[in-house]
């Protein structure tokens, strides 16, 4: 590793550990005792408890609409408002409302931790929850004693093996292992090549690379790695380091600013190779500036769907559906992301009605029934196994400025042979 990277390793694990020990703190305490979960039947025989009050059931999101996912958080949360509105349109769940309470904890840890607990006695679960390494950090809390269902904006393998905390879509090391299939079958990679590997600290970068590093060794590759920091916005210490180490292709598991200084400065200084991204590694706003160019020329992002600018006909009534709701917003992939959860949560609630048991853990276990979830993005879902992702597929994407939310489809959903034998360690 460089010394520009070493750098940054040194000081992102000082800070990486003032913020655990912050997280962890946090994450000890809860402003609600666990002796009484308030279950009790109503008169038509549903069951319910916390996060039920009256004729309303409330679900939290907690977002970024601040921080390094800024875009992503915002129209994440807009379609999840969206499908609320509908759900309660068509008659709610059984008779209830459903409500969305928001806090945005700007990707700051000590915020999203204590959004949680402020949020967690309030609601039935979560509808969102953006950041791997924040979800993980009250993973505990959620599997020992609060059992609310959590539906993240996080991939991390971390998160699986919880019956609460159930991650739609193939997890950060199995999209990674896609990716790179891509590069070596698409982009010419071959044994004894050297790939770049830029990625965050923490449960997002690390579950991705323990892909590539997969992939790499089966075949016949060398990971030349870059740690950095969710405030690291400028790559050109990253990019310069992985020109003198001579990759022939670079992943990037980061935010969408620095997969647009990598490719942006990657291209200034003529290091012409493809870079492929994770599917939280771009945000269609990134075209209109410089970097746009090089983004659509070298820069490919593996997604867990279609895009929000699909030809089928769910993507082009949810475009259109957005698009009145909130005609000066611009489409991209978060609306995706938030629309597939808002639904998976609202089948749940749905099979927890026709079960008669609306309480956290008559919702989780109807999540645990749901074997197809397919609401026309490419890829199915099946959430009854608890230890494995829901989906081992990816669609591979690029950037066209051109298409509604900015990104064609390069390669359809498919998983590689190596992502179908490959088993995420939690």
């Amino acid at each position: 590793m460089t010394t520009a990277s070493t750098k940054i390793t040194r000081y992102g694990t000082r800070t990486a550990a003032g913020a655990l020990a912050a997280l962890l703190v946090l994450s000890g305490c809860s402003s609600k005792a666990k002796d009484d979960s308030g279950t009790r039947t109503a008169a038509d025989g549903v069951k319910t408890g916390r996060g039920i009050s009256g004729r309303t059931i409330t679900l939290g999101a907690l977002t970024d609409v601040t921080g390094v996912y800024a875009t992503l958080g915002k129209s994440v949360t807009q379609a999840q408002r969206l499908y609320v509105k509908q759900l309660n349109a068509a008659g709610g769940v059984c008779g209830y409302k459903v409500a969305l309470t928001v806090r945005d904890h700007g990707y700051d840890p000590q915020k999203a931790v204590s959004g949680y607990t402020e949020l967690e006695p309030e609601v039935l679960g979560f509808v969102q929850f953006i950041g791997s390494p924040f979800v993980a950090a009250v993973k505990k809390r959620i599997d020992g004693q609060d059992k609310d269902l959590v539906l993240p904006q996080a991939w991390s393998s971390t998160l699986l093996g919880s019956p609460y905390i159930r991650v739609i879509g193939s997890t950060y090391d199995i999209e990674t292992i896609n990716a790179v299939d891509f590069l070596i079958k698409k982009k010419g990679l071959k044994k004894g090549d050297r790939i770049g590997h830029v990625y965050f600290e923490g449960d997002y970068g690390e579950s991705a690379l323990a892909g590539s590093r997969y992939l790499a060794r089966k075949a016949g590759l060398a990971v030349v790695e870059q740690k950095i920091k969710p405030t690291d916005n400028d790559m050109t210490a990253q990019v310069a380091a992985l020109k003198r180490a001579g990759v022939k292709a670079i992943v990037v598991s980061a935010g969408p600013r620095q997969a647009a200084s990598l490719v942006g400065v990657a291209a200034a200084s003529g290091f012409d190779v493809p870079v492929i991204g994770n599917n939280s590694a771009f945000a269609p706003q990134l075209l209109a500036t410089e970097a746009g160019p090089a983004l659509t020329k070298n820069y490919y992002v593996a997604s867990p769907s279609l895009p929000i600018g699909a030809d089928t006909p769910q993507a082009k009534k949810l475009v259109a559906d957005y698009r009145a709701a909130y005609p000066k917003d611009t489409l991209d992939n978060g609306i995706v992301a938030g629309w597939t959860a808002a639904s998976a949560f609202g089948d749940a609630l749905k099979k927890a009605c026709t079960a008669k048991d609306l309480t956290r853990e008559g919702v989780d276990k109807a999540l645990l029934t749901i074997n197809t979830f397919d609401i026309g993005f490419g890829t199915a879902q099946n959430f009854t196994d608890a230890a494995a992702p829901s989906s081992r597929e990816s669609v591979i994407l690029q950037p066209d400025k051109g298409v509604p939310g900015g990104m064609k489809v390069v390669q359809e959903a498919g998983a590689s042979e190596a992502a179908r034998t490959y088993t995420s360690k939690p």
